[in-house]
């Protein structure tokens, strides 16, 4: 533990005053990266995907429950697997009750894996979460959208063809968009790092002194999925 620094209160003040300038700009900078995230370009999703949910079928158009957005939280869950993703658990307690709110803003939320929809189901009603999951087990949006990976692809790129899949099922988020016409177009994608700021556990420890406080080497290895701490 680093030996800290004991102050008055004037001094631990001015500390605080100078911390919170750097904020601020924080902040800024911030707002300026969201408002160029909204004016990104869109792509148009050519392909019909059809999903399989707790209610039967659905088209990716569809899922979008009469809301003129949605969100996609893809949930690493392959098909094989008999629990989910204990990081992408981690942060899916920070959706539970969201849709709620995201729906007032005329977007809609759902979480997407390739496991079959009973897994999920049952998994979600193990961890107690209430937002939709849907499985994407018989299309092809997982590979589309750049999350799942087959094993003989040797030369695949993952987070927008930058770096190598960290195996055949990766994180991310995608945003989407329904023109008047009906018409799907992706707006925006994220992986990797680009989750954490989804993320509020995160965030909270990063207001404490001892911060993440993370093997630098396995980072998220003290992570456990909510009911097995």
């Amino acid at each position: 533990m680093t030996t800290p620094r004991i102050v008055s209160h004037e001094e631990w003040l001015k500390a605080g005053q100078a911390h919170l300038a750097k904020e601020k700009e924080f902040t800024r900078q911030r707002e300026e990266l969201a408002q160029a995230r909204r004016e990104l370009p869109w792509e148009k999703v050519e392909k019909t995907y059809v999903f399989e949910t707790p209610d039967g079928r659905a088209t990716l158009a569809e899922l979008f429950a009469g809301k003129g957005q949605l969100i996609v939280q893809h949930f690493m869950f392959g098909p094989d697997w008999n629990e989910g993703c204990p990081s992408c658990s981690f942060w899916a307690d920070n959706f539970n009750g969201v849709d709620v709110h995201l729906a007032h803003r005329d977007t809609a939320f759902v979480l997407v894996s390739r496991a079959p929809i009973a897994k999920l189901e049952a998994y979600r009603k193990r961890m107690g979460w209430t937002m939709r999951w849907v499985s994407s087990l018989d299309n092809d949006f997982n590979f589309d959208f750049g999350v799942s990976f087959k094993p003989d692809e040797q030369q695949a790129k993952y987070n927008l063809d930058t770096v190598k899949p960290y195996g055949q099922e990766n994180p991310g988020l995608t945003a989407f968009r329904k023109g008047d016409d009906g018409t799907v177009y992706r707006t925006y994608s994220t992986y990797a790092r680009g989750l954490d700021v989804l993320n509020g556990t995160y965030h909270l420890l990063d207001m404490t002194s001892k911060g993440r406080d993370e093997d630098p080497k396995h980072p998220m290895s003290w992570v456990c999925r909510h009911d097995r701490y």
